[in-house]
């Protein structure tokens, strides 16, 4: 079962079959769904309204269409056709207690809030069957806190995908003090049945790759940010920087081989995620040097200049 979506209260669904079964369930993307069909699994795509299960289609037309183009370079009628077989393994439903009950695995990625996650899981918790695994695919939020909402503690964890999910390999498996090592081995299995490489880890802040980039992507800000003096309304930074994020930019493209500088990370994957993260941090560690909130950071989002996906952020864009 896939749960997907930007909306607080819309809840979307993928029911995955396999051959031993007539029921595995797993949650994630509506791009999770096309990489799950795409890899043979029967799809069920579930949400609120028949509008939003469209877009949620079209979107997953979209995406293959794009790794056909490249998969099939030499052959596009191939690529056509693997479009089409992946499609028909997609159905649709707005019946999402229907579904659940019925899944061996729902993967929730839906808003990152915690309130709203508690409230979706102590739902679906009271449909599901009592062996279905239930995880998130959270990025910033504690796992423990998320599974506190239900009854099966053991049987949940965080599987975390990486955007864009048809081409990113990496999937990171998080295990609570509560999960079963059972539970632990079916995600793992799950996630190479789909094409992707698992690696696990313990429920700490950010897990593996964000615990290791955002704090990275902020000490990149402060070294910029250190030795300059705002004016009174934050209006702009002064000349005085530790160093220009141009060339911060280019040292670490050129120095440490990076394909993108970390401020062109940072407007790349948008300015609001980034200060979401590192608030939540900071609310859990305020003492923590590494999670200490930026001033520039909270000043372009306040005036929504949040990267490329509004034209401006740390660069602006045409």
């Amino acid at each position: 079962l896939f749960l997907a979506s930007i909306y607080t209260h819309v809840v979307s669904s993928v029911l995955i079959q396999d051959e031993a079964r007539q029921g595995p369930t797993c949650s994630v993307s509506s791009c999770g769904g096309g990489v799950a069909a795409a890899t043979g699994h029967t799809v069920m795509l579930v949400d609120q309204t028949e509008d939003i299960l469209a877009k949620s289609r079209k979107g997953i037309e979209e995406s293959l269409r794009k790794v056909a183009k490249k998969k099939f370079a030499e052959n596009p009628k191939a690529g056509d056709e693997f479009v089409e077989k992946t499609l028909n393994s997609i159905s649709t439903s707005t019946d999402a207690a229907s579904v659940v009950h019925s899944t061996d695995l729902v993967v929730e990625a839906i808003v990152e809030n915690l309130k709203v996650k508690n409230e979706l899981f102590k739902r679906l918790d009271k449909f599901a069957s009592e062996h279905t695994i239930f995880a998130s695919n959270t990025s910033s939020l504690h796992i423990t806190d998320i599974a506190n909402a239900t009854t099966r503690q053991d049987r949940f964890a965080g599987l975390h995908f990486f955007n864009p999910v048809p081409m990113m390999k990496l999937v990171e498996v998080i295990k609570t003090p509560m999960t079963s090592q059972k539970t632990v081995e079916s995600l793992i299995d799950f996630s190479k049945a789909l094409g992707k490489h698992p690696v696990s880890c313990k429920d700490t802040p950010g897990f593996i790759v964000n615990r290791l980039l955002v704090p990275y992507l902020m000490e990149a800000i402060r070294l910029h940010e250190r030795g300059s003096c705002p004016n009174p309304g934050w209006g702009h930074l002064l000349t005085g920087s530790d160093a220009s994020k141009e060339d911060i930019d280019t040292a670490m493209k050129l120095g440490a081989g990076y394909p993108m500088g970390p401020f062109e990370l940072l407007d790349y994957v948008g300015l609001d995620t980034t200060k979401f993260i590192i608030d939540g941090w900071h609310e859990m560690d305020a003492k923590n040097p590494l999670f200490q909130p930026s001033p520039s950071l909270n000043k372009l989002v306040a005036e929504n200049k949040l990267g490329k996906k509004t034209g401006e952020g740390y660069y602006k864009y045409k």
